[in-house]
């Protein structure tokens, strides 16, 4: 007995294409709970391995390395074997991070995982989202990605809630390493999962093509407009930011705030809660005001004095944090949005990829750079003056997101406005 031919298939019935995206999802839970597994054991690291803070940094460091790597590879992996093998592929790699990173205290050791983590851990998300567009493509697909996001961000959550839901792991550092690394193994289930679902589906149903992957052409480059240039600095010098601040954001918590380990994961799962729950929200408004320029250039003024609050006041830390929470809504919500408005369809790909490139290699600079001057100035318990240079490095990077906002809000208002300011879904 033959297949009958794709044209006579049915598609998929619903229920079968949302067990297709929970199971998908769960590979994305596992991947961004494996990321955050250091910033709560940053302090046990130096306490119990005399770890320096920069080779804290560089353990994230290494993981940006690794997602640059995959980047230049330009998705060829993903396009030439599917979105089920490359998924399995790269959720293997993953799980098998984990346990790398957990299995030796040595930092070369531990480099080493935190690398193939950033090698499999961003191609596994394009894959999944390929795999996403495949399967809702035309149905429900904006809501379909927003689940996808929203139970890859409760990956960061219970990262972050780790010292509060399993408190006795935090005697040492390796056993909260070991649970990731168990957790990261649902990266290999979900995509087994997905891998027979799909491979069941193919032979009854007619199914959608894969999304395309995101690949940097370099004769793109030139043909960028001003706009898009903004843009793609207020997205640096943001990420470079917020990304090395969670890094080191609990053990700042703990030693220059005397915050307890538990209260201080807490309030670094805020950030990916708040985006959680306003991104949505941010995203319907933008879409019938407009205003994106005016929109982040507020969220970028809302950031700047955030980490002069945290450095010499002695306010409750909900308040910055909660700022800082309400910008990670904001920008991110209308910034990648906003790139398909000002740049033409056949280049978005190499737009999206040249962002990304630039971001992980600031990362990359940024998290070693600010553990160096961790160690430079002596940042600990005893010396939370030493936090400083940190708290100032990024107060810099924030003024300078709001220079790029305000230059992206005068183009946008000026002559040569693309249309971030008018342009109503």
């Amino acid at each position: 007995m033959t297949n009958a031919p794709a044209a006579a298939r049915p598609e998929p019935p619903r229920w079968y294409r949302w067990t297709v995206l929970a199971f998908i999802s769960l590979a994305m839970f596992g991947n961004y709970y494996l990321y955050d597994t250091i910033a709560p054991i940053a302090d046990l690291l130096k306490q119990q391995l005399q770890f320096t803070d920069e080779k804290i940094g560089l353990l994230y460091s290494s993981y940006s390395l690794g997602a640059i790597l995959f980047l230049l590879l330009g998705g060829i992996i993903i396009d030439r074997f599917g979105t089920r093998k490359a998924t399995m592929l790269f959720g293997v790699i993953c799980a098998v991070s984990g346990f790398v990173t957990m299995a030796s205290s040595d930092i070369r050791i531990m480099l080493l995982g935190r690398f193939l983590l950033g090698l499999s851990a961003e191609p596994l998300i394009v894959a999944i989202t390929a795999a996403i567009a495949k399967w809702f493509r035309g149905k429900e697909l904006a809501f379909a990605m927003g689940i996808n996001l929203l139970v890859a961000r409760f990956g960061q959550i219970a990262a972050d809630w780790s010292p509060t839901w399993a408190r006795a792991a935090y005697s040492n550092w390796q056993t909260p390493l070991v649970i990731g690394a168990f957790l990261g193994l649902t990266c290999v289930v979900g995509a087994t999962i997905y891998w027979v679902l799909e491979k069941r589906a193919e032979a009854r149903y007619a199914l959608g093509e894969a999304g395309t992957t995101d690949k940097l052409v370099l004769a793109d480059l030139f043909r960028f407009n001003r706009s898009f240039w903004y843009i793609t600095a207020l997205c640096v010098a943001f990420y470079s930011l917020i990304f090395p601040f969670r890094s080191f954001a609990i053990k700042f918590f703990i030693e220059a705030h005397q915050a307890e380990r538990s209260f201080a994961g807490q309030l670094n799962s805020l950030l990916p809660f708040a985006a959680m729950i306003a991104t949505p929200l941010i995203g319907l408004l933008v879409d019938r005001i407009g205003r994106r320029a005016t929109l982040m250039a507020v969220g970028t003024l809302i950031l700047v004095p955030v980490f002069p609050l945290l450095a010499y006041t002695q306010v409750t830390l909900y308040a910055p944090v909660v700022m800082l929470g309400l910008a990670f809504s904001l920008i991110p919500a209308i910034m990648w949005p906003s790139v398909a408005y000002i740049v033409e369809q056949k280049r978005l790909g190499s737009a999206y990829a040249l962002m990304f490139l630039l971001q992980q290699l600031s990362i990359l600079f940024v998290d070693w750079f600010v553990g160096r001057a961790n160690d430079w100035a002596g940042a600990s318990v005893a010396n939370p003056s030493g936090y400083l240079p940190m708290m100032w490095m990024f107060t810099a990077l924030g003024v300078a997101a709001l220079a790029f906002a305000f230059l992206l809000w005068r183009t946008e208002t000026g002559p040569k406005a693309q249309g971030l300011e008018t342009i109503r879904a």
